[in-house]
C-alpha cells in the first residue's frame, strides 16, 4: 500500500526523503506543497525534480479522508463528516468567529472515556486515528474554505486548531504529537501553540509528556467540584483524582505557552450548578493553579437522562466565579442546529469495546444530587 505523506511531520518526511536518496530541502519543498497549498497529485509540484515526482508517484499519496456530508449552520458554523472505513464515521466543525476561524478536530473514532453528558461517548468506541486522518481534517477544512470564501494565496481561513472533537486525544498520543507538529510547522499550517488546544478528560500522566513534547494550550474538561460527583461524570476521575489532576496542571503551566489553563465546565441542571458548587470550585483552584473557566451550555441529547442549566443559573454560577477574581466566559452555543455544539459530535462508530452498552446502563440510574446546604458544608 503508497504511503500516506499526509502521516509524516517534517522531521518524518525528511526521513522518508533520506529513504528515496534526497535531501531534507526537497522534504521541505514536498511539505509546502502539501500543507500549503494543498497539492494532491504530484505532477503539480512543479519545482521538484521529474525524477522524483516518479518515484513518489510509485510509492506515495497525500490520501484526503472521504467526505460523507457538509452541514452549514445558520450562524456560520460548518460540520463535515468523513468516512474512515469500517463503517465509522467522524465529525470535524468549523466555526467563524470576529477575531478568529476555529476547527474543532476529531481524534478518535468514538470515545471509550464515557462522560456522561458526551455523545460522542455515547456512541462508544471503535478504534484511534492515524496521524493522516487527524492532519487530514484541517487540510480539508482549510483549502475548501479558502476556495469558499476567495482567499488570497498566503490568507489562511483557519488560524485556530482545538482537539475537542470526538475523541480522548491523550490517549491516540503516539498519532496526536506528529499530527500537532505539522499544525505547527512554519512550513505548514503555521499556528501558534497558542492557538492549538489540547482538550483532555483528565490523563496525567500524558498531560505531563505532552509538556515535554510538545506543549499547546490545555483544556481540561472538568465539570464539577468534587471527586464524587466528577467520578460519576467524568469515569476517568476514578483513576486520576482531582488533586492529583490539578497538580499535573499545575506542572504544565511551566511549558505551556499561555499562563493557565482552561477549564470547561459543562452546565448540568440540578446536577453541578448550585452556587454552593460553584464556591466549591473556588476554593478547589484558589492558589493551585492558574485557570480560567468556560461554562458550557449542555446539548440535550436522548438517552442522556441530564437537562440543560437554565440561562439565569448559568449566569448566577458565572458571577460566583467572576467575584473571587477567576476569569470566565460563558461559551456561545454555535451550530446546535446541525448538532455540531460542543457534547453533539457523535457520528457514526462500531463500538467495538462495549462501552456504549455500559453507558446505557449507567443512565438507567440518575446523577445523585446532594442538597446545596450539604455541600456548603
Amino acid at each position: 500500500m503508497a504511503v500516506n505523506l499526509l502521516d509524516f511531520d517534517l522531521d518524518g518526511l525528511a526521513a522518508y526523503c533520506e529513504q528515496l536518496g534526497e535531501k531534507r530541502f526537497r522534504a521541505v519543498q514536498l511539505y509546502r506543497w502539501i500543507h500549503q497549498k494543498g497539492a494532491r497529485e504530484f505532477g503539480q509540484m512543479t519545482d521538484l525534480a521529474r525524477s522524483l515526482r516518479t518515484r513518489l508517484e510509485g510509492s506515495a499519496e497525500i490520501r484526503p479522508l472521504r467526505p460523507a456530508g457538509e452541514h452549514a449552520s445558520a450562524d456560520g458554523t460548518v460540520k463535515w463528516l468523513f468516512d474512515v472505513g469500517g463503517g465509522d464515521v467522524i465529525e470535524s466543525v468549523f466555526i467563524p468567529e470576529a477575531d478568529r476561524g476555529t476547527l474543532c478536530v476529531s481524534s478518535q473514532a468514538g470515545c471509550a472515556v464515557g462522560c456522561r453528558f458526551c455523545s460522542t461517548g455515547h456512541q462508544g468506541f471503535s478504534r484511534n486515528l492515524t496521524t493522516g486522518e487527524i492532519v487530514a481534517q484541517l487540510w480539508h477544512a482549510e483549502h475548501r474554505l479558502r476556495e469558499r470564501l476567495g482567499l488570497a494565496p498566503g490568507e489562511r481561513a483557519i488560524d485556530n486548531v482545538v482537539m475537542m472533537g470526538m475523541g480522548e486525544p491523550l490517549q491516540n498520543y503516539a498519532a496526536l504529537i506528529p499530527a500537532l507538529r505539522t499544525m505547527l510547522d512554519d512550513h505548514a499550517y503555521g499556528l501558534s501553540r497558542r492557538r492549538v488546544t489540547v482538550s483532555t478528560s483528565g490523563m496525567v500522566q500524558m498531560i505531563d509528556r505532552l509538556a515535554q513534547d510538545c506543549p499547546v494550550a490545555l483544556a481540561v474538561s472538568l465539570h464539577a467540584p468534587d471527586d464524587v460527583l466528577r467520578d460519576e461524570l467524568v469515569p476517568l476521575n476514578r483513576k486520576h483524582g482531582l488533586d492529583e489532576l490539578l497538580d499535573a496542571c499545575g506542572r504544565y503551566l511551566a511549558a505551556a505557552p499561555r499562563d493557565f489553563v482552561t477549564f470547561e465546565y459543562c452546565m448540568l441542571d440540578g446536577v453541578n450548578d448550585s452556587d454552593a458548587q460553584a464556591h466549591a470550585l473556588v476554593r478547589l483552584v484558589r492558589g493551585r493553579v492558574s485557570c480560567k473557566f468556560n461554562l458550557i451550555p449542555f446539548n440535550p441529547f436522548p438517552a442522556s437522562g441530564l437537562k440543560r442549566s437554565p440561562s439565569a443559573r448559568v449566569a448566577a454560577f458565572a458571577r460566583v466565579l467572576q467575584d473571587a477574581g477567576i476569569v470566565t466566559t460563558v461559551r456561545r452555543t454555535r451550530g446546535d442546529d446541525i448538532d455540531a455544539a460542543c457534547g453533539q459530535l457523535a457520528g457514526e462508530v462500531q463500538d467495538r469495546t462495549r462501552a456504549r452498552e455500559r453507558l446505557l446502563a449507567r443512565r438507567q440510574f440518575p446523577v445523585e444530587v446532594r442538597p446545596a446546604a450539604a455541600e456548603a458544608r
